[in-house]
């Protein structure tokens, strides 16, 4: 299973007009990882509109957990067709259920007025920093049979964390995270490969940043954690096979929820996409 490749996650299989079927990980978290979802619904939303034609945004909210031992089947409905603009609507189905809806929109290249007004931090470059699964594979006999079996499907994504922010350990720190990330293995040269592979790999690590400051990890069994919606912008064109520096933080959490906000840099500091997610942070209380 060391062979497992990004890009077949987004081999969209096509039932019919609208209909497309996708092949499920199952990364040990007991259900679909959210950023597959994400990911499959872009690469069917794709099948559906003009070659030319971009997506630069798109709303989304996960309704129900998947079952990560079967496949998704992706509804894709056509709401608008204009000059400029595509919209479509993608459900997400397993077991005649809607699990996950997302709204895209996409784009006809076009010039226009442009700026950026963020800065990427100053932090060590990926080469000087330990893959995260290593944490894993050195602690290999003492990981569930379960977990043993998913980590094959964790390797086709390097993903590097920058400092004390170890998800591992509940320590309290400030709601913020950077990690570098990139696919261990070169991709085609499709925008849109490389698109829905940077929202797969988006949802890593993001809603555990509102746990920081409370320190509690993700796997602490007292609590339930499950991502409510999450909205993603792309600004400018990227490789996914090069290094994106991740940057996040959690300005909120209340109400046994927590908001995390992401921007996304090449490592040229380009700012080329942006990511918002809220989710269910709650913590259960045992008699």
């Amino acid at each position: 299973m060391s062979d497992i490749r990004l890009e077949s996650l987004f081999e969209m299989e096509k039932i019919e007009q609208g209909l497309y079927r996708g092949q499920t990980w199952d990364l040990g978290f007991g259900a679909v990882f959210g950023g597959q979802v994400l990911g499959q619904a872009i690469a069917s939303a794709y099948n559906t509109v003009d070659e030319e034609r971009m997506i630069h945004s798109l709303h989304s909210y996960f309704l129900l957990p998947g079952d990560a031992k079967k496949p998704v089947i992706y509804d894709i409905e056509n709401m608008r067709d204009g000059r400029s603009f595509s919209t479509r609507r993608v459900k997400a189905i397993q077991n005649g259920r809607t699990i996950f809806e997302m709204t895209a929109s996409f784009q006809k290249p076009e010039s226009g007025l442009s700026h950026q007004f963020a800065d990427m931090s100053q932090v060590p470059p990926p080469e000087e920093l330990p893959q995260d699964i290593r944490f894993f594979e050195d602690n290999y006999d003492k990981l569930s049979e379960k977990m043993k079996e998913s980590l094959s499907y964790h390797r086709p994504v390097d993903i590097r964390t920058v400092g004390p922010a170890n998800a591992y350990k509940a320590e309290k720190h400030e709601p913020k995270r950077a990690m570098w990330m990139k696919s261990r293995d070169k991709l085609p040269g499709s925008q849109q490969l490389h698109q829905a592979s940077l929202a797969y790999a988006s949802d890593y690590n993001f809603l555990s940043t509102s746990l920081q400051p409370h320190g509690i990890v993700a796997h602490d069994k007292s609590l339930k954690i499950a991502t409510i919606d999450h909205a993603m912008w792309f600004h400018k064109p990227f490789k996914f096979d090069d290094w994106l520096l991740y940057e996040m933080e959690s300005p909120f959490s209340g109400a046994s929820r927590g908001l995390v906000q992401g921007k996304i840099f090449d490592q040229h500091g380009v700012l080329v996409a942006t990511t918002v997610q809220e989710g269910l942070m709650r913590q259960v209380v045992k008699d």
